[in-house]
C-alpha cells in the first residue's frame, strides 16, 4: 500500500493515541488499534493482520520483564499455546482455501471483531466481580487447580486462537479473565505475566499467517504505528499512575462497547 507523508503521519498519531491508552490501562492494543484503523478506512483484513504483528512486537518486552520477576506460569502458557497455535493456523488455512479474496470474508472479520469488543468491554466493566467470584469459589491449592483445569485451559486456548486470528482481539483482557476464573490462586501479576506470555506467540503466529498466507500485512502502516506507540506507552504509564484506575477502565470499556456495537450492528 503506497502512502503519502500525511497518511504516514496519521499512522504515527494513531499509534501514539493507542500507545497512550495502553500505558494508562495496560489494555487496548488489539481492542482499540484495529477498530481505529478501520474507522480510518484501512481495509478490515489489513487492519487485523497488521495489528496482530503490532501486538506481538509491542508486548514482547513485557514478557521479558515478567519472566525476570518470575511472574509467568509456563505450564499454563504451553497448555494454552497447544490449543491456540494450531487453531490459529487452521483458521488461517480455512480462510485461504474457502474464500477467493478478502472482500468475501471481511463481513466475518467485522462481526467477529464487534463481538470480541463487546465481550472485552463486559470483562472490563465487571473485572472486580470476576476477581471476587473466582476467589470466593476456590478453596483449592494452585497445584490442584492446575491439575483440574488442564483440559479447560487447552480448550480456552483453541477459542482464543480462533477469535484472535479473526479479530486481533481477545488475547489481552479476555485472556486475563479466563485465567482469573480458572486459576484464582494465581497472584494478579502472575495472571498478567502468564497471559502476556501466551499473547505474544499467538499474535505473532496469527500475524505471520495473515502475512504469509493471506497477504494481509502492511509494513509501512506497521512502522508508523510502532514509531508512534513505543514512546507513548511510556508516557501513558507515568500518567496512569496518577489517575483513578476505575475511571480509566470504565472509560476504556465504554469506548470498546460503542465500537463493538457499531461493528456488530452495521
Amino acid at each position: 500500500m503506497n502512502v503519502d507523508l500525511l497518511s504516514f503521519a496519521t499512522y504515527i498519531l494513531s499509534g501514539a493515541g493507542v500507545g497512550l491508552l495502553i500505558g494508562l490501562t495496560g489494555v487496548g492494543g488489539g481492542s482499540l488499534m484495529t477498530p481505529l484503523l478501520i474507522l480510518f478506512n484501512i481495509p478490515q483484513h489489513i487492519a487485523i493482520g497488521t495489528d496482530l504483528l503490532y501486538a506481538a512486537i509491542t508486548k514482547a518486552s513485557g514478557v521479558v520483564a515478567h519472566q525476570k520477576r518470575g511472574n509467568i506460569q509456563w505450564r499454563i502458557v504451553l497448555t494454552m499455546l497447544a490449543g491456540s497455535i494450531p487453531a490459529s493456523i487452521a483458521i488461517t488455512i480455512l480462510i485461504y482455501f474457502y474464500f477467493d479474496n478478502a472482500s468475501e470474508y471481511k463481513h466475518l472479520l467485522t462481526k467477529t471483531l464487534g463481538i470480541m469488543l463487546v465481550v472485552t468491554a463486559v470483562v472490563l466493566f465487571f473485572r472486580k466481580q470476576i476477581q471476587g467470584l473466582s476467589a470466593s469459589n476456590s478453596t483449592t491449592t494452585l497445584n490442584i487447580q492446575l491439575q483440574n483445569s488442564i483440559k479447560l485451559t487447552f480448550f480456552a486456548g483453541i477459542f482464543l486462537g480462533v477469535m484472535v486470528t479473526l479479530s486481533s482481539v481477545g488475547a489481552g483482557a479476555f485472556g486475563t479473565a479466563i485465567l482469573m476464573i480458572l486459576f484464582s490462586k494465581l497472584p494478579s501479576m502472575h495472571i498478567i505475566g502468564t497471559d502476556l506470555a501466551h499473547a505474544v506467540p499467538l499474535t505473532f503466529v496469527a500475524g505471520m499467517g495473515h502475512f504469509i498466507v493471506l497477504n494481509n500485512v502492511d509494513f509501512v502502516l506497521l512502522a508508523g504505528l510502532l514509531i508512534g506507540s513505543i514512546p507513548a506507552v511510556s508516557i501513558g504509564t507515568k500518567i496512569g499512575a496518577r489517575l483513578p484506575e476505575r475511571f480509566m477502565y470504565n472509560l476504556l470499556a465504554g469506548i470498546l462497547l460503542i465500537l463493538g456495537a457499531r461493528f456488530v450492528l452495521f
